[in-house]
């Protein structure tokens, strides 16, 4: 091919339209977790390093500083994906493992935030995993509670 082709080869292959993609809801049953839990030495020393900043009172953000336990329940989480690591979310690391592989998809539903989109699927108890994309996403009708596998939504 020569060389005053491959732009115009380029440019016509980027000006295509994207192809609409369905995203489902990912089975839990294969999801992993990818970061470690905090130790409780570590909560204990990020919690005064998080509730003595001075700016988080000046905002009125200091709900969690008031309590311990409130903070660790914020703060003791862990990084999961699904097993194609599409979907991500952070768990309790209170929560055995066993019950987030356990749980079903019961609700799913769109966002932005900014200029990206946001597939939530809700696993009930806290649990939500989210797909993150630049493209516009809507979610395709269906009972996710009643039926897993129609929490879904086209991404084009």
């Amino acid at each position: 091919m020569s060389s005053t082709r491959l732009p115009f080869v380029l440019l016509a292959a980027l000006a295509l339209p994207a192809i609409a993609a369905t995203v489902s809801c990912p089975d839990l049953a294969t999801a992993v977790q990818v970061a470690a839990c905090p130790a409780e030495e570590e909560l204990k020393y990020t919690f005064t390093g998080y509730c003595s900043d001075n700016s988080r009172a000046y905002k009125g953000d200091t709900d969690v500083c008031t309590d311990y336990q409130r903070y660790r329940a914020l703060k003791n989480v862990a990084l999961w994906e699904s097993a194609d690591g599409v979907f991500n979310a952070y768990v309790s690391c209170d929560r055995p493992p066993a019950s987030v592989k356990a749980a079903k998809a019961s609700a799913i539903m769109v966002g932005k935030q900014g200029k990206m989109t946001q597939v939530v699927c809700g696993y009930g108890e806290g649990v939500s995993f989210t797909y993150r994309t630049r493209t516009e996403c809507k979610v395709e009708g269906g009972d996710c509670a009643a039926n897993p596998a129609a929490c879904k939504a086209n991404c084009n």
